[in-house]
């Protein structure tokens, strides 16, 4: 496997990347806001039967390309032999389903190549907005081919920051009247907004899964920001245990005087 450090065969799983999650994209586009069976897993994920044909693309088409890889997927049964696998193909066919299902815009396809436990490619691809990220490591993150980076500095506009409000009320003692940024349903969209800075600052509140986090996690850190638990520890990727706790995003100084904050106020 360590042939996979080769650039050549990076180049082509880049490529086979692109190209795989355009096409997810189109699939999904064409069943939304269409009739669909729909069904809820576990206590309350909604899944569609989009969410299954979009996945169904995905799988047939980066496991028949790269059949050495593992496989990990919202919409898979989980196959333990992926945490033999020094490569593996992380994926949320749908991220953001209840937008979907809503018929609201803020949907996306989410797709990374973890190696080990970090991701090295990743794709997320929000259709109706014609948003295409994409970041390979090492070489920076761009949008719809156009380089973008977070936001620099450390101070933040809570305007425009994301996620749960109670955690984002415990960044100061006082925050008076808080205004944050319109709830944004796709958590992987709502990540990559600090990548091409129109979030300051994204926070998961917990219960997220390596699905919904690897590709964004990957385009932030390319784009000079950071992704990581309130400690700052950075998230680890194809684990037996793929869910995670309270997260944070932002660019590279402000993600930095967060962690701080949390690590001097340590949520209860």
């Amino acid at each position: 496997m360590a042939a996979v450090l080769d650039d050549t065969i990076l180049t082509r799983d880049a490529a086979l990347l692109k190209d795989t999650v355009r096409e997810a994209g189109a699939l999904a586009q064409s069943m939304f806001r269409t009739e669909l069976k729909k069904w809820i897993k576990g206590a309350s994920s909604p899944v569609s039967e989009a969410d299954i044909a979009v996945n169904d693309l995905l799988e047939a088409r980066l496991r028949a390309a790269t059949p050495d890889y593992g496989w990990l997927s919202e919409e898979s049964v989980d196959d333990a032999t992926r945490l033999s696998r020094r490569l593996t193909w992380v994926v949320d066919p749908i991220d953001g389903t209840r937008n979907y299902l809503n018929g609201h815009d803020e949907w996306c396809v989410s797709v990374a190549l973890v190696e080990d436990a970090a991701p090295i490619l990743a794709a997320v691809f929000a259709p109706v907005s014609d948003e295409f990220f994409f970041a390979v490591r090492g070489q920076g993150t761009t949008l719809n081919g156009a380089a973008v980076q977070a936001t620099s500095g450390s101070e933040l506009d809570f305007s425009r920051v994301a996620g749960p409000k109670p955690l984002v009320e415990r960044l100061k003692p006082s925050l008076g009247d808080i205004k944050l940024h319109p709830r944004i349903g796709s958590l992987a969209l709502r990540l990559c907004r600090v990548a091409h800075g129109a979030l300051d600052a994204a926070f998961a509140g917990g219960n997220s899964h390596d699905w919904d986090l690897a590709a964004a996690d990957l385009i932030v850190q390319e784009a000079d920001g950071r992704m990581s638990n309130l400690s700052g520890d950075p998230i680890l990727y194809n684990r037996r245990e793929v869910a995670h706790g309270v997260l944070v995003a932002a660019g590279r100084d402000r993600h930095a005087n967060i962690v701080a904050h949390f690590r001097n106020r340590p949520l209860a």
